[in-house]
């Protein structure tokens, strides 16, 4: 109708059109803007591809992914945080949403800023050592640590990552001192990990896998709270008696503040349809990924729930943004 009807539309007509009940009930009759925070090709970028694909084949409307990356994600954020609470622009976002603001990184509030559509994917972090690091155990690679302070040293990503992060929370768990050596990507660091120039990494699973292979780095440890399905003989940090060393990369759904409620259950329930579809979660496991759903307030809770261990680990660790 917005393209047949809209010139011999009445002046009653258009009223009601403009009218934000009217509205609520007519959505989607326009295109959907979903914002990825990162650039093309990454996680997020894929999922926000994959569920926008879906939503537009469902509702019959275009869905376009819009790369806003920069600034650890916060550029992309913030232009959604200030977007119309309408229905018509979404975020995919990731674990670094809830880590920018403890950092200081960032202009927008997690809490208030947003409201939750859908956890969308969750993966499975792991701790490997170096081929060349003397450890086949993760009691015997603390037990090196502890007999060497400050000399085994890991990578990450970058200062204030969640792998740098989940780093630290291990070494104050554990009582150790390992040295960072924060690199400007993940590409470099495993690199440098899989040549032997850095001891241990905390990296996803899928992305060490072909190295564990390869027979350039071991798997120590998995930070999730089950072993994982692909290296299923490798324990977990509660299993090794580090309960409190458990963290996840993960991946939701978000809309500006003040979305009406109705919007935010109609987008829920089409995402929650479009994970259990076997197509999307052929594409997630090749990313390393595990379809999550559920309600909104699974994501809302996990959002706390980070905000309030990594604020501690960065007040303990004594973390400063770059």
């Amino acid at each position: 109708m917005r393209f047949g009807f809209a010139p011999l539309m009445s002046p009653f007509m258009a009223a009601l059109l403009a009218c934000p009940a009217f509205a609520q009930q007519s959505y989607p009759s326009r295109t959907i803007s979903i914002i990825a925070p990162f650039s093309p090709g990454t996680g997020i970028d894929i999922l926000a591809r994959t569920c926008g694909q879906k939503l537009s084949e469902r509702w019959g409307v275009a869905v376009v992914v819009d790369n806003k990356p920069g600034a650890s994600g916060n550029i992309g954020t913030e232009l959604a945080a200030r977007a119309p609470a309408d229905g018509y622009t979404l975020m995919m976002t990731a674990t670094t949403f809830a880590l920018n603001p403890v950092l200081g990184k960032a202009r927008y509030d997690p809490l208030r800023s947003f409201v939750p559509v859908s956890l969308v994917a969750t993966g499975v972090l792991s701790f490997a050592v170096s081929a060349k690091t003397p450890a086949s155990t993760i009691a015997e690679f603390l037990d090196l640590a502890r007999s060497q302070p400050g000399k085994l040293n890991y990578a990450s990503s970058g200062n204030g990552t969640p792998q740098h992060l989940t780093m630290e929370l291990l070494k104050l768990t554990a009582g150790v001192q390992i040295t960072h050596v924060p690199y400007k990507g993940a590409a470099e660091a495993t690199k440098d990990l899989a040549g032997g120039y850095v001891d241990a990494m905390i990296l996803p699973v899928h992305t060490v896998s072909p190295l564990v292979h390869a027979g350039k780095v071991r798997l120590l440890a998995v930070l999730s709270d089950e072993r994982s399905s692909v290296f299923p003989a490798v324990p977990t940090f509660k299993e090794a008696g580090l309960a409190a060393v458990e963290s996840t990369v993960w991946y939701g759904l978000m809309a500006p503040a003040s979305t009406p409620p109705n919007l935010i259950s109609k987008l829920n329930s089409e995402i929650n349809s479009i994970l259990a579809q076997p197509d999307v979660k052929e594409i997630l496991a090749r990313q390393g990924l595990i379809p999550a759903g559920g309600e909104p307030e699974r994501l809302s809770r996990l959002v706390k729930a980070e905000i309030e261990r990594w604020t501690r680990v960065i007040a303990e660790a004594k973390i400063h943004a770059d």
